[in-house]
């Protein structure tokens, strides 16, 4: 008997040796740990993240939940300033503990892990006013005529190509945006998020909403994480669970106008 309770506590204490190192090897501890949460972000999704290059600072719906959940954790926030094409491949390096705001998709699921959604987008096209008798649909766009205009390594950038095999595709590398080409009279089409399409309709007068039946792809938006860390995944699960009872997030939405 002895034999085998010797042999049991050996065993435990393996089993918290080999315990030890995996847990201590989750953001939540590094974030804990230093006192700072590490953010991605692009800076160019108006209202979810805009960045003003004049201070460098941030501002919008992202910035708003990300200041909660690193006042929630006790700690300090950091943006990382990074770009669409690279979103992912921050999270999976440690560049980052987590992303503001990203679309859900099979090719970023590959890669990375998810937080829950707390939002929804749905995707619609926008031209400018002296072109807009030109689009009476989503089939008018896909015509060899028409240059469709989208940003590298966004899923605006696939769902373009799918779309609209028959247009001409401009793509730009961030932080180039379609929607500049569109302005700039470079490019005729783009597409983007009802979140985003509402914003630059107010900024830009000469921008039109391309009248279509209905929107595409109604997508969950949630956060980028590294896959394998389901300490940290757990955590920000739970708080978003906990911040939707509250009403936060329906607060933060009526706030920047989603």
């Amino acid at each position: 008997m002895q034999v085998i309770k010797k042999l049991g506590l050996m065993m435990a204490f393996v089993m918290a040796l080999v315990a030890g190192p995996v847990s201590a090897q989750s953001a939540l501890n590094d974030i804990l740990s230093n006192g700072v949460l590490k953010v991605g972000t692009t800076g160019d999704w108006n209202p979810m993240s805009v960045r003003d290059p004049a201070t460098n600072a941030y501002k919008g719906y992202d910035v708003d939940v990300m200041t909660q959940l690193a006042a929630d954790l006790g700690v300090e926030l950091e943006f990382v300033p990074t770009d669409w094409k690279t979103l992912v491949n921050g999270v999976v390096a440690g560049n980052y503990h987590i992303t503001g705001s990203a679309s859900i998709s099979p090719p970023r699921l590959k890669a990375a892990g998810y937080s829950s959604s707390y939002i929804s987008v749905e995707i619609l096209p926008f031209t400018t006013s002296d072109k807009a008798d030109r689009f009476d649909g989503w089939d008018s766009i896909n015509v060899a005529e028409t240059k469709v205009a989208t940003t590298l390594g966004t899923t605006f950038e696939k769902s373009v190509r799918e779309w609209f095999p028959n247009a001409e595709i401009v793509v730009v590398e961030a932080p180039a945006r379609g929607f500049q080409e569109v302005l700039s009279g470079r490019a005729d089409v783009f597409i983007t998020s009802n979140i985003e399409g509402s914003t630059l309709l107010e900024k830009f007068p000469n921008l039109s909403a391309i009248d279509v039946a209905e929107a595409r792809t109604p997508t969950p938006i949630a956060m980028l994480m590294p896959q394998a860390d389901q300490v940290w995944i757990n955590y920000v699960n739970s708080w978003i669970e906990l911040k939707k009872t509250q009403g936060f997030f329906e607060t933060t939405a009526a706030k920047w106008g989603l």
